[in-house]
């Protein structure tokens, strides 16, 4: 015989939390998942914007679990609404306003744990965000012989990072300091909860980040390390090198879990500074939240953006002229600077830049003036007439070795953010003889709306994007310039031929993708349990149906790529004539391949099989500069410290299993 217990009502108000009670009496003593426990709660509440809320039930024993967090996007209230573990339908996938039932997005059948219902249990509702209010009009508990029972996360091929907020909310824009453990038992080594937290152990402050990703309901997250004091501490995670501001980014909006990785692999192979990052399993306060990607946050650190620091004092000469990073981005008056020109095709259109570092509360008045005033001369110089003289143009300005790898990687994902938001731009300090420092593009970020077929986009994975400037962003409309020239063109077309014939090559990108897919594949079935959004459309709006299944989003996805690589191929500006930059012969695919290629300081060796390996590196000369033998690393083999080479032309020879063969790289300077 089923029992309900009614709750009362409160207010819920802006940046606050209500507990609302209920009080429970049964005859039992214990609940269970088994033969007697809670089977429902059940929800009336107004709100104008049901997003700002987190939703969650707490027990008399003081278990917390997540019934619902910012679902319904700006739509209102909840009526009859509904939450039972045997639920067809995630809250996560419905849309609002709500009514009917729903599986929670926590584990609520968690609180039926052997414990005593009898007593008085809360309703917790965190309104974070304001302008918006509403009321709990009344809640419900329903227990009977039908309990819910959950998903309990115990053990997983990845590593498993566990969050415990000790009763605190998570903030948007400000941390809260919480405990946080990352289990990695090493390759190959299952990794356990209940296994000692042995590759980070310790205090984090962590809060809410991104903007529309925000709004979905798996978050993502910012976090700082911190020691007992509560002061910043640098600490290398899981291979990666040491820093104290990491990011975890949520896959609610990419079921290949692969978009993200992609793009940041492919800059970072091309010769660029790239977010590190590693896939991993979060708990959150005990409930399992999925599959995440472990990355770098971007800034400024010789391990990152490797620019000087800018201190404030340095406001003349050669200490004024770097490090700068800026982006274009969300913006408001304080943190930006308007461009004295606009795009190429529309007049009056204004376009912003927004300090990052240093950041715009920090930046010193001169130091504000000489990056604008640099961004100034290369946009002048830009729409100049003279604008494709090699010596008084724009070249001048940029590293334009940057600024084509930032757009083959970007149109290759079509990425419709990749011009307009989270767009970064970075410049070192000047040469001491006087001549400057270029402005580089990157690094590449944000491509969970790209790789796909969009309604108001691309619907069939065509076209370019860096035209589209007029969006919700402005975003500056230089490549439309850049393509005027002729030489940046055939630069252009050479650059992405060359990259064709190694890491853009088809069979290099599938393999990638299905790396990843192998890599997380058991994890990816209790992701989509606790999020419910496989084969439910959520987060872009796609044109083709919800993928009904795992392997048919990695195929999906793999097939777009092959529909996109073929429309580039067709359609990249410039010409092959004389391609100076052309250094890749073709290759045994089974074999190995090797990139970047032009190449700065690190040749990564891609390989297939574990068999020794001999490398040699030799000039065009034949004098031998590398001779390393008995590798035995299936996978990428990576060769670092070459920025002292000369510029020019080099051999790389691999020999592996009776296979022998060499191709010519080409050494650049930037």
């Amino acid at each position: 015989m089923s029992q309900t217990f009614v709750g009362a009502s409160d207010s819920i108000l802006d940046f606050q939390t209500v507990n609302v009670p209920a009080i429970v009496t049964l005859p039992q003593t214990a609940i269970n998942t088994t033969s007697f426990g809670l089977e429902t709660v059940c929800i009336n509440l107004t709100h104008t914007y049901l997003a700002d809320l987190t939703i969650e039930l707490v027990a008399p024993d003081g278990t917390t679990k997540m019934l619902v967090q910012g679902a319904g996007g700006g739509d209102d209230n909840m009526t009859n609404t509904c939450f039972n573990g045997s639920a067809t339908n995630s809250i996560a996938s419905g849309v609002a306003p709500f009514t009917g039932t729903y599986q929670p997005m926590g584990q609520m059948g968690a609180v039926n744990n052997g414990q005593n219902p009898n007593g008085t249990w809360f309703l917790k509702v965190t309104d974070g965000y304001g302008q918006d209010q509403g009321e709990v009009q009344d809640w419900s508990l329903t227990f009977g012989s039908s309990p819910s029972t959950f998903f309990q996360f115990t053990e997983s091929n990845l590593p498993i990072v566990i969050i415990e907020t000790n009763g605190q909310s998570i903030q948007n824009d400000l941390k809260i300091t919480a405990d946080m453990g990352i289990i990695f038992n090493g390759v190959g080594n299952r990794n356990h909860v209940i296994d000692p937290a042995n590759e980070y152990s310790g205090k984090i402050g962590i809060e809410y980040r991104g903007n529309y990703s925000l709004s979905l309901p798996q978050k993502p997250y910012s976090f700082e390390l911190r020691d007992a004091t509560g002061l910043e501490v640098d600490y290398s995670l899981l291979g990666m090198p040491a820093e104290h501001d990491w990011l975890l980014l949520a896959n609610y909006n990419d079921k290949s879990f692969a978009r993200n990785m992609l793009p940041f692999h492919l800059f970072d192979t091309m010769g660029h500074y790239s977010v590190r990052n590693r896939y991993v399993d979060v708990v959150l306060n005990g409930d399992y939240q999925g599959i995440y990607l472990l990355a770098e946050k971007i800034k400024r650190d010789s391990n990152r953006i490797d620019i000087p620091k800018l201190l404030l004092g340095d406001t003349v000469g050669l200490d004024l002229s770097g490090g700068y990073v800026f982006k274009v981005d969300y913006w408001d008056n304080s943190n930006s600077w308007q461009s004295n020109f606009s795009p190429i095709g529309f007049p009056g259109l204004d376009i912003h830049y927004v300090y990052y570092y240093p950041s715009f509360d920090v930046i010193a008045p001169q130091q504000k003036d000489y990056l604008k005033n640099f961004v100034d001369e290369f946009e002048t110089a830009l729409y100049s007439s003279y604008f494709t003289d090699t010596i008084y143009g724009y070249r001048k300005y940029i590293s334009v070795r940057s600024f084509l790898d930032y757009f083959i990687v970007n149109e290759l994902a079509r990425n419709v953010d990749g011009y307009k938001k989270s767009r970064f731009f970075f410049k070192d300090k000047d040469h001491p003889d006087g001549t400057y420092s270029k402005l580089h593009a990157g690094p590449v970020w944000d491509f969970d709306w790209a790789w796909k077929d969009m309604w108001s986009g691309s619907e069939d994975g065509s076209g370019f994007m860096y035209s589209e400037v007029a969006q919700d962003v402005n975003a500056p409309g230089w490549y439309i310039r850049l393509l005027q020239d002729t030489l940046f063109t055939n630069e252009l077309r050479c650059r992405y031929d060359d990259l064709r014939r190694s890491v853009l090559d088809l069979d290099y990108l599938h393999a990638k993708i299905d790396s990843a897919a192998a890599l997380i594949n058991e994890s990816q079935n209790w992701h989509f349990a606790v999020w419910g959004n496989m084969g439910v459309s959520t987060g872009t709006p796609e044109t083709q149906a919800p993928a009904q299944s795992y392997a048919e989003e990695v195929q999906r996805l793999k097939d777009w790529v092959t529909r996109r690589i073929n429309w580039l191929d067709a359609n990249m500006p410039g010409t092959l004539y004389n391609c100076s930059m052309s250094g890749v012969t073709s290759i045994d695919k089974q074999f190995f391949s090797a990139h970047p290629n032009p190449f700065e300081n690190f040749i990564e060796i891609v390989v297939s099989s574990n068999e020794p390996l001999t490398i040699t590196l030799s000039d065009a000369n034949g004098r031998i500069l590398l001779n390393k033998t008995d590798y035995q690393l299936a996978g990428e083999v990576r060769i670092d410290n070459l920025e002292n080479l000369t510029q020019g032309i080099y051999l790389l020879k691999v020999e592996q299993g009776g296979n022998s063969s060499t191709i010519k790289l080409i050494h650049t300077i930037n």
